[in-house]
């Protein structure tokens, strides 16, 4: 049988732990037929990004449109899509998809280098978050769409009200990033469409090996998605994998190694 279809729309990372490479991984560990669309190729690696090259707008449309009109999707992810141009294209070629799309909106790569123009965070406001199923911010993300900024467990759902401001169906805000009392020990989450809340509590690791969380949990929440889940049923799962992925995470390099897509493949078929 053909397994579910999942479409990353992002950025190429050539030291494998980010990007496209993490999303197919993710995609592969949880069972679903990845398939790719790439909007910018990075020169990276552990220790950072040293180099970044968007492509044209008319080439990630022709992939777009190469794998959906064919194959088709039951999800689509996207996550570096660096200039305004990308932004307003893909959001165009989603708005005409059939199929849930979980936004992440990366501004910035683990080392903090930039990875969307500040020309783009408008487009990313007005036209990319309000065809979203899931937006899945992380704290700085958050602060630099709405400029709330998030200092305790708390802030989370004035957060959360900020980001539905744009249109997302949904958000979840990521609160990996709090730290020291903030933090505590545990990993909190908070999920809410405005109405309904759902706090996703998981042990914080302490492994520094952390490369490619936010696109991990993007990528497995659009598998759950596209298996037919719900959007709390989605989150949740996708919050566990990544959660083992995290604590499995390793050395790569001289710099911060990536997650472990791996770990549940070791741990017996995907369900």
């Amino acid at each position: 049988m053909t397994p579910p279809r999942v479409l990353t729309v992002a950025g190429s990372d050539s030291g494998g732990g980010a990007g496209i490479q993490a999303d197919l991984k993710t995609m592969l560990a949880l069972g679903v037929h990845g398939m790719s669309v790439v909007t910018a190729v990075t020169a990276q690696n552990s220790l950072g990004v040293q180099g970044a090259w968007e492509l044209p707008a008319a080439a990630v449309r022709a992939q777009y449109r190469s794998v959906v009109d064919d194959i088709g999707v039951q999800a689509v992810k996207t996550g570096m899509l660096a200039s305004a141009e990308l932004v307003e294209t893909v959001a165009e070629l989603l708005a005409g998809t059939d199929a849930p799309a979980v936004v992440d909106p990366v501004g910035v790569s683990k080392h903090g280098d930039p990875l969307l123009a500040a020309s783009a965070l408008d487009a990313v406001r007005t036209r990319l978050l309000p065809v979203a199923t899931v937006a899945t911010p992380n704290l700085d993300e958050v602060a630099q769409l709405t400029g709330v900024r998030v200092e305790s467990e708390d802030d989370l759902r004035r957060a959360a009200a900020a980001v539905l401001e744009y249109g997302p169906r949904w958000v979840l805000v990521k609160g990996g990033h709090l730290t020291g009392r903030a933090g505590g020990e545990q990993a909190v989450d908070l999920l809410t469409d405005g109405s309904e809340e759902h706090w996703l509590r998981a042990p914080r690791y302490d492994n520094r090996h952390t490369h490619g969380t936010g696109c991990t949990l993007a990528s497995a929440v659009a598998c759950g998605l596209a298996r037919g889940r719900s959007v709390p049923e989605a989150v949740a799962a996708a919050k566990e994998y990544v959660t083992g992925a995290i604590a499995a995470g390793f050395a790569l390099g001289g710099g911060i190694g990536p997650v472990d897509h791996a770990w549940a493949l070791r741990r017996g078929p995907a369900e």
